[in-house]
């Protein structure tokens, strides 16, 4: 026997959603610390993209003349070295879900150790732009190179102050069995490991945009 409540049921598309609205519950089911740290990467995507903006407008208001000086050896050097620490903090993730905390720990302390080995390196291409006679305040394209770096190595030193509070931890669990069992089954340390990892990546990307126009604009 039919009822309006069968019949209801029965309706094509009964007891879909309406359109969106799983994506909005999508959204509500993202922790707030987790949809600040995103609203983080995109305010720092607009950041840098503002910062490429006025460099390149500076270069085309000189008439895009090329500085005739070589492009920093030293900032190509960091750009490999930035490239090599991507799959390596990759590795973290899959560590931590082995309970491997031991190789977790020196998955951290190499990316520590590869994002130490970039910084040194920006500043000897500073050094290097300056004995070209490249330096940040005579020449506008030239304070532009100094300064998206510069923003960019704070960037890189945030995430790695970030790595080394989450390396300690780790180093700290990893010393007992029962610290060991609480550090990996709590979900707080597996969504700090999951930022750090893209936040790595994002910094990266950023990175790769960035010398791409500065080998194309320099």
């Amino acid at each position: 026997m039919k009822t309006p409540d069968n019949e209801r049921r029965n309706q094509v598309g009964a007891g879909r959603q309406p359109a969106g609205s799983s994506a909005f519950a999508r959204i509500e089911r993202v922790p707030p610390l987790l949809m600040m740290f995103y609203l983080a990467l995109l305010g720092i995507g607009v950041l840098f993209t503002g910062l490429v903006t006025m460099y390149i407008f500076t270069r085309l208001k000189d008439g895009g003349v090329l500085s005739g000086h070589p492009f920093p050896r030293y900032f190509s050097l960091s750009t490999i070295v930035l490239l090599v620490s991507s799959p390596v903090i990759a590795q973290a993730r899959r560590l931590y879900r082995a309970d491997d905390l031991p190789n977790l720990a020196r998955c951290l302390g190499a990316t520590l150790l590869l994002g130490s080995i970039f910084c040194g390196l920006q500043l000897a291409g500073w050094r290097e732009l300056s004995q070209q006679g490249v330096f940040f305040k005579d020449d506008p394209a030239g304070t532009y190179v100094y300064l998206i770096s510069g923003v960019h190595i704070a960037h890189i030193v945030g995430g790695m102050l970030y790595l080394l509070a989450l390396l300690l931890r780790t180093l700290h669990a990893a010393r007992d069995g029962v610290r060991t069992l609480v550090f990996i089954r709590n979900p707080y340390h597996r969504r700090q490991l999951q930022a750090i990892t893209v936040y790595w990546h994002f910094v990266d990307v950023i990175w790769l945009v960035l010398f791409a126009v500065f080998l194309f604009m320099y």
